[in-house]
């Protein structure tokens, strides 16, 4: 935001951090960690290492000291609404009906308290709960003799989504709130998956909630969750702003002023140059480029029913999980739908006959073996897709598979070997569009209840390795080689290639360092 308020109104804009192993445009805006510059005699230093040493000097000058400031206050755990769990309390009254300030709680035979029939549970005209105005019968009672009146507040919806993991465990248990044996199985939680919004408020109520149960021995393990994924946001479609001078020419976006006025640029008239965007008709003028959250006021709300009329349900789910990395903040694009579309169109073609009046297999799906390339090839995609998926990372494992599709395309025989596996994976990203395509295969029972395919390893290995060849350190070729060469027939081949021949030629060579699969250099006189 600093950048964008600095470039809108023409501020110098003095850069102090530069990433460490690239060099910054001067428009981009790096925010990461990197070295100081520009930075006097923290200049050169580490992100980390320069914030120490600036607290460092500040304190040795006295002008201040390092601290962590934290926000923890009192938690509130009442509300004076009608929904929500009624507290299982009692408060004692004298014959006046007054509060004698004795509080009891409810007998656990009474448990759980539910709430009573309320006609109007709207908030009155004076501070007292909804429940205040409760029947008699509920609000009012007698215990050893003694008269009572309920707690009127309401617990808040913590007490409920604090611990729900729990009770999904055991939920018609009616004596514990989960069985020990079964929570001691089946807990911690896995992957729990959520906005980063929750990292604030229900997990950090829900370990607090997890870690007492754990300290009173309730549960036997002390972190509820295992692992934690904050999902990014899907931003609206890409919004782009270009800048007109008064007399009403363009001007770059990195070079407006004040006085020139910004104005929407379509995103058909703009187009991608390295990592900035232009105008297509001017590739000279560069334009801002923004996403928005979705929102009904800016009219960037993209409707799901829309893109699964025109493209199908399968098309969405897939794109939604080849837009990024998971955790990444993205923004919507109604053309990265097609494409991802024209992936699936392409995963049909594999199979089916296109040209057929009905639907039926395609004349190059045969019962041949694969070949040991095609199979290499599939087994990689399984390996690759199987990893992908246990590390979330469904973007690539898509990739992926776009990569053997692309591979088999052009072949005049498609083994079923190879293709059979395929649509195994393909499933969990495209399940309708697989289940066709199972169909069209032949095969009665569906997919989804297909084991997983096994990986071989013998199919992961290469055949051949690229090792680069040095003279003095320098390289100067590349040759291939058996993936299991030695350093004799490393040293062997790069001595017959031409180009390494021709460079060695009347020259003395003192020594060579062979290292299998990673590289050869000729240490020469001269």
């Amino acid at each position: 935001r600093d950048h964008e308020f600095a470039t809108t109104f023409g501020l110098d804009i003095i850069t102090v951090v530069e990433p460490i192993d690239r060099v910054v445009d001067p428009d981009e805006r790096f925010t990461g960690d990197g070295r100081a510059v520009a930075s006097g005699p923290y200049t050169g230093l580490a992100t980390r290492e320069c914030i120490a040493r600036v607290a460092g000097d500040l304190e040795g000058a006295g002008l201040g000291r390092p601290a962590a400031n934290s926000k923890l206050r009192d938690w509130l755990f009442s509300r004076q609404r009608f929904w929500g769990e009624p507290f299982p309390i009692l408060h004692e009254l004298d014959e006046a009906g007054q509060p004698t300030g004795v509080v009891r709680p409810v007998d656990e035979r009474e448990l759980p308290v539910s709430l009573p029939e309320l006609a109007d549970f709207r908030p009155g005209q004076t501070p007292d709960p909804p429940l205040s105005r409760a029947p008699a019968d509920w609000l009012f009672v007698e215990r050893d003799g003694r008269r009572y009146r309920r707690e009127t507040n309401t617990m808040p919806q913590w007490a409920g989504s604090c611990w729900y993991y729990l009770r999904f465990l055991d939920p018609r248990n009616t004596l514990h709130f989960v069985d020990p044996e079964i929570e001691r199985a089946w807990m911690p939680v896995d992957l729990y998956i959520g906005g980063a919004e929750h990292a604030v408020l229900h997990l950090l109520y829900a370990r607090f909630w997890h870690k007492v149960l754990f300290d009173r021995g309730h549960v036997s393990c002390p972190e509820p969750f295992g692992r934690l994924v904050n999902q990014g946001m899907i931003l609206g479609e890409m919004e782009f702003t270009g800048y007109r001078k008064a007399a009403g020419g363009w001007v770059s976006a990195e070079r407006h002023g004040p006085e020139d006025v910004g104005a929407r640029v379509p995103a058909e008239q703009v187009e991608k140059q390295g990592e900035h965007f232009v105008l297509r008709d001017a590739p000279s003028i560069r334009v801002e480029s923004r996403a928005y959250k979705m929102s009904k006021s800016r009219g960037n709300v993209v409707n799901p029913d829309q893109v699964v009329r025109e493209h199908g349900a399968d098309a969405l789910r897939l794109y939604e999980m080849f837009m990024g990395p998971l955790e990444a903040t993205k923004p919507w694009s109604t053309a990265g739908v097609g494409g991802v579309r024209g992936f699936l169109d392409r995963c049909w073609r594999l199979v089916v006959d296109e040209r057929a009046d009905d639907v039926r297999l395609a004349r190059q799906v045969v019962a041949d073996p694969p070949s040991d390339e095609h199979l290499r090839e599939l087994h990689r995609t399984i390996a690759k897709v199987t990893k992908d998926i246990e590390a979330l990372s469904f973007n690539t494992a898509i990739a992926r598979m776009m990569e053997f599709v692309n591979v088999c395309t052009p072949l005049e025989k498609r083994p079923r070997a190879i293709l059979e596996p395929f649509v195994i994976i393909l499933a969990p990203f495209a399940p309708h569009l697989a289940e066709e395509l199972w169909e069209v295969l032949g095969k009665a029972a569906p997919v989804s209840l297909e084991p997983w395919p096994t990986v071989e390893e013998r199919w992961l290995r290469d055949e051949t390795v690229e090792v680069p060849v040095q003279i003095r350190g320098k390289l100067r070729g590349r040759i291939v080689v058996p993936a299991g060469a030695d350093a004799a027939a490393l040293e062997a081949a790069a001595r017959t290639d031409p180009r390494i021949t021709e460079l060695l030629a009347g020259r003395r060579i003192v020594k060579v360092i062979a290292v299998p699969g990673r590289l050869v250099n000729f240490v020469v006189e001269g």
